[in-house]
């Protein structure tokens, strides 16, 4: 077995090929192809009924040897990608079972680039190119025991980054050296690399849901938003804790209480079940019967794991069922401009009956 090749794993795989009469699936999405076959270089994974192979070049054929138990390496140099293809696709036109005037490969056209699609596309012989939409992403929905607990680990590097950081803050200081902080504690306490760009957003910046660190010193009465999190064995921690350097006004202590408020009613609707989008209805109810409605114009969350935005999501267009086992953030938030900005975001696991919040960071508001 590989790296997520499991039982269900196969047998998915097999479902998209026979619910849309394919040949073979071509994958390209990284995240999918350390999913499916644990590899982690660059290259594409070509998965036929009978057979599976990694393309990649010279870098990575050691990689693939080492990482992807019971999948044939080819390497591109010379024939190049097409080249090779054509050759396995070849393979199946001469298989006794194949009877189609083409092959029809599966592609993910939701995350190819144009210039490779039009690579395959016009190079591939005989081939019908077939968009399979997320199919494959909607495997990897829900975490088995073993990503949970890899999420875990890294949402506690997480907690302990924001423990830490409690110390170092200090009026003078600017947003990138806390937001290089944040980072340099992480990769030291275990991270192999960061789930995304830290955001951390002082005063007027923190208006802005995803701003830039910049030069700009912290300031006694400045909220300071800090979003960050980083990869654990391949799995992403993702959390968000908003503080007040000094002091906080009323004004700034009651949109806090807002936006807190507003995360833990939401809370109460987490369980398998339950439709995303009226999960995400629970907060904007809070908020918008507070009078910040137009204040809070991005969803309540979303699913975490090998990438850091995956699906379901928490958010107004969003109908999924939530499913034991997604893991998914809770992050709502009110953006004041040219004043302030707060959100607060923890990381739950959907159970059957509730949610088991891997986030332990402090909450109420801290005042440093």
């Amino acid at each position: 077995m590989t790296f997520m090749e499991s039982e269900r794993t196969r047998v998915e795989l097999e479902k998209v090929i026979r619910e849309l009469d394919l040949d073979a699936i071509l994958i390209t999405d990284r995240y999918n192809m350390r999913y499916i076959a644990s590899y982690r270089g660059e290259g594409v994974i070509f998965y036929t009924k009978d057979a599976k192979y990694v393309l990649t070049d010279s870098r990575y054929t050691e990689q693939v040897e080492r990482e992807c138990d019971g999948y044939e390496c080819i390497d591109i140099a010379g024939l190049g990608y097409a080249g090779n293809l054509n050759q396995l696709i070849a393979t199946i036109k001469c298989s006794p079972e194949y009877t189609g005037s083409k092959v029809r490969v599966g592609f993910e056209n939701l995350s190819i680039s144009y210039s490779d699609y039009d690579i395959y596309q016009n190079k591939l012989d005989e081939v019908e190119l077939v968009a399979i939409d997320g199919r494959l992403d909607s495997i990897r929905e829900i975490k088995t025991d073993d990503e949970i607990e890899k999420l875990r680990v890294a949402e506690s590097i997480g907690d302990a980054a924001f423990k830490y950081i409690l110390g170092f803050l200090k009026e003078g200081i600017t947003e990138k050296e806390v937001a290089l902080e944040l980072e340099y504690y992480m990769k030291k306490n275990g991270a192999e690399g960061l789930s995304f760009d830290t955001i951390a957003a002082s005063g007027r910046n923190s208006s802005m849901p995803h701003a830039i660190p910049s030069d700009k010193k912290l300031e006694a009465g400045d909220f300071l938003t800090m979003d960050f999190g980083c990869i654990y064995d391949g799995y992403c921690s993702d959390m968000t804790r908003t503080v007040a350097i000094g002091y906080a006004s009323d004004s700034m202590r009651s949109v806090y209480d807002i936006v807190l408020r507003a995360q833990l009613e939401s809370m109460k609707h987490i369980k398998a079940g339950a439709l995303c989008n009226e999960v995400d209805a629970a907060a904007r109810r809070v908020i918008a019967d507070a009078g910040y409605g137009n204040c809070f114009g991005h969803g309540l969350g979303h699913s975490v794991g090998l990438f850091i935005h995956e699906n379901p999501r928490f958010s107004p267009k969003c109908n999924a069922l939530l499913k034991p086992g997604i893991v998914i953030t809770v992050e709502p938030g009110i953006y004041i401009p040219g004043q302030f900005g707060v959100r607060i975001e923890d990381l739950v696991v959907v159970t059957e009956d509730g949610f088991v919040n891997l986030a332990r960071a402090e909450k109420s508001l801290i005042i440093v």
